[in-house]
């Protein structure tokens, strides 16, 4: 082979080398540029979401607020329900024992009277009378399961339960002279619940 040959083949080598390379180029080049007109997809989306906080318990009553009405048809008796067991309250109306649920909870409601008071009529009550408890937005209807005479510090009675319950407590006889000796207990479930609606009333118009 002659030096001529030789050159002549290495220069179509050179030329085919870069015609490769500018086709290698060129499809880089156009990869390029659909890359660039292709959508951005938009960044994921992070979303915050905060969640309620648990709400803090209500605070209990303070001693002396209006609590409910109570009413035993049956025996006439009709109490008003303030906070509190002490001496003062019970002066004026039937207490809510303090560490009792309130109207509407869960459990077993404690209420006191005395009973040469307010709870005097209940001396003639009976198992299966109804008895009403209502409150600022409710009305609840219980029914009498039980009465029992117990001494002052049985205090199961006062337990708690699995269904609502309304437990009444003065002290027995209704009849002692001082410091009566044991306690009366009435017991009664609850048997329906209906809220209170307060009917706005419709002004009148005056007539000409």
């Amino acid at each position: 082979m002659t030096r001529g040959t030789v050159l002549r083949a290495f220069e179509l080598g050179l030329f085919a080398g870069g015609a490769a390379l500018a086709a290698y180029c060129a499809i880089v080049l156009i990869g390029i540029e659909r890359t660039r007109q292709m959508p951005v997809p938009p960044p994921p989306l992070t979303i915050t979401q905060s969640l309620p906080a648990e709400a803090a318990p209500a605070p209990p009553p303070t001693p002396g607020t209006w609590i409910g009405r109570l009413e035993v048809p049956s025996v006439q008796m009709v109490a008003t329900v303030l906070e509190g067991s002490d001496e003062a309250t019970l002066r004026r109306a039937a207490g809510h024992l303090e560490d009792t649920p309130l109207p509407g909870q869960p459990g077993n409601i404690g209420i006191a009277g005395h009973r040469d008071t307010i709870f005097r009529p209940l001396r003639g009550v009976q198992v299966g009378d109804p008895l009403d408890l209502t409150t600022r937005d409710h009305v609840y209807h219980f029914r009498v399961a039980a009465t029992k005479i117990v001494e002052p510090d049985e205090v199961s009675v006062l337990d708690p339960t699995s269904e609502p319950t309304l437990t009444l407590v003065t002290c027995y006889p209704f009849t002692f002279i001082g410091h009566a000796p044991r306690r009366f207990i009435v017991q009664a479930r609850l048997v329906n619940e209906e809220l209170r609606i307060a009917q706005a009333s419709t002004p009148t118009s005056p007539r000409p």
